[in-house]
């Protein structure tokens, strides 16, 4: 007999004494696989880009289109993989969207990116400020969970409430892969200067030696919006550097000439990013609305989703009683562990079902013992590539499960096939000699090369999913890893424990 790799694993396995063993082990590490793997409700999609913001003060948009528009757009170009630039001139500033192709790594196209922004700060004029560079992580810049607070007590404003939830913020940053926090509308303390642009140029100066000024006694470049209020631009973002209005308003621009001479200080809120929200409920018919703000979270790439919303949970649980003391109360708006986990659980057991039924099946066509050995391959086959995934870095997701979903029928054909050969050789005459080990070492054997083939194609059929391109590509992708994975652990399990069952369970009456 010319042994193939089927007829030799079934031979070294068949009377092996650790072969049981293996199967034990391989169906506890699936299940911690799936215990430990990340679970998301969507597969991850590499995405890389970023904006590149120019501020030019004092300049308006036709001049910065020719002078800092045009000339960076040329030097972004030359970095790798960029698909699309899209300049956009404001007065007062420059702004650069940049796309990269369809799975560029991340990393590599935010350091090329920085790098040639830096790079070519000789080829932008002089009065421009420092260009700021903001990258674009799918990850950290989508929100997982957020949290709506809002105030019971009529007497606590938003900024009070903001005060008092900020603690919140900061335990939460110390939860394990949490990447960022962030409120939106909330009213945060500061100063806000207006700058009268017709009293500037009375002295001869621009919005950049105005902003110097500020700079040297903050450190800091205040932000600038470029929003027009009666020919006023707000700029904002001197906060607590400084005590008090009179402290700004003294501020030098010039010789004798003082912010207080050009532009109103006032202490007030962030009047620019400022965006209120409410929360409607409904109270004796009548509608109700309240201000509050909301605390979005964001997760570290490969993160847990769910691990990380359930110690959010717990936490704000456990702070309940602190907020009922304080009149504060909260609303979840955004769970996607709570998602990711209902659509996982729901995608496995629809799994379980479904190996019910392929059971059910083979009980009628094959026979008890039979459908017995082929139902118990189903769940080492999955374990497999619960494992092989876990190894992998690949999270568990609605595409992955539905991957197994799709390719379930089709696992259980390599077991199908070397039972019922081995079924056949069991009425065969030439086999009444042959103990029940020789005749399922001899029937696998048989079928292996054709099996081997058959399970090929199809694997080469799923791996050229890795073809597609663009976000579709990239979204349906686990089916090009998890389905030939699978495949190949149903040839494995056919071949190493098929055998090993049928000398374990059945007899030649069988």
């Amino acid at each position: 007999m010319n042994e193939n790799i089927a007829g030799v694993l079934a031979k070294k396995f068949i009377r092996h004494p650790l072969t049981l063993m293996l199967s034990v082990f391989i169906l506890a590490m699936g299940y911690v696989s799936l215990q430990s793997s990340s679970r998301e409700a969507n597969p991850q999609i590499v995405v890389a880009g970023g904006t590149v913001l120019v501020p030019y003060p004092g300049v308006k948009a036709d001049e910065i289109q020719n002078l800092v528009i045009k000339p960076l757009e040329r030097r972004l170009q030359e970095i790798p993989n960029v698909e699309n630039i899209y300049g956009i001139a404001q007065d007062n500033m420059a702004i650069f969207n940049i796309q990269f192709y369809l799975g560029t790594d991340s990393s590599k196209a935010d350091f090329d990116l920085y790098n040639s922004v830096m790079r070519n700060l000789d080829a932008l004029p002089k009065g421009i400020l420092q260009p700021i560079v903001k990258t674009f992580s799918i990850d950290s810049d989508i929100a997982v969970a957020s949290v709506a607070f809002y105030s019971k007590n009529k007497n606590m404003d938003i900024v009070e409430l903001h005060r008092k939830v900020i603690p919140v913020q900061h335990q939460i940053n110390r939860i394990k892969d949490v990447a960022l926090t962030d409120f939106i509308g909330e009213r945060k303390e500061q100063f806000n200067v207006l700058v009268d642009l017709h009293k500037l140029s009375a002295y001869n100066l621009s919005l950049a030696h105005f902003i110097k000024a500020v700079e040297g006694v903050t450190l800091r470049v205040p932000d600038m919006k470029g929003h027009y209020d009666n020919n006023k631009i707000i700029l904002f973002g001197v906060k607590k550097e400084i005590e008090n209005v009179k402290d700004i308003e003294n501020i030098q621009i010039a010789n004798s000439v003082y912010i207080r001479d050009v532009a109103k200080v006032e202490k007030d809120i962030d009047i620019q990013n400022y965006k209120s929200a409410l929360i409607r409920s409904k109270e004796m018919g009548m509608a109700n609305e309240q201000e509050q703000i909301t605390l979005t979270v964001s997760k570290r790439k490969g993160a847990n989703v769910v691990e990380i919303n359930n110690q959010i949970n717990d936490l704000l649980e456990t702070m309940k009683p602190q907020f009922e003391k304080e009149g504060i109360g909260y609303i979840i708006t955004r769970d996607d562990g709570y998602t990711a986990n209902h659509s996982v659980n729901e995608l496995v057991l629809h799994i379980i079902i479904s190996v019910i039924i392929i059971g059910i099946l083979l009980i009628l066509q094959l026979g008890y013992k039979e459908a017995f050995i082929v139902t118990l391959t189903v769940p080492m086959i999955i374990s497999l590539t619960l494992l092989s995934g876990y190894a992998l870095g690949l999270s568990i997701n609605k595409i992955s499960l539905f991957a197994l979903l799709l390719s379930l029928g089709i696992l259980v054909d390599a077991a199908i096939i070397v039972i019922e050969n081995i079924h056949r050789h069991f009425h065969d005459h030439d086999s009444k000699d042959k103990s029940v080990a020789e005749i399922a070492i001899a029937a696998t054997n048989e079928v292996g090369n054709p099996t081997n083939l058959a399970t090929v194609a199809i694997m080469i059929t799923f791996l050229s999913i890795f073809l597609v391109g663009g976000t579709i590509g990239q979204y349906i992708r686990p089916l090009a890893i998890f389905t030939p994975i699978a495949l190949f652990a149903s040839l494995l399990v056919a071949y190493i424990f098929t055998p090993y069952f049928v000398n374990k369970i059945m007899t030649k009456r069988d």
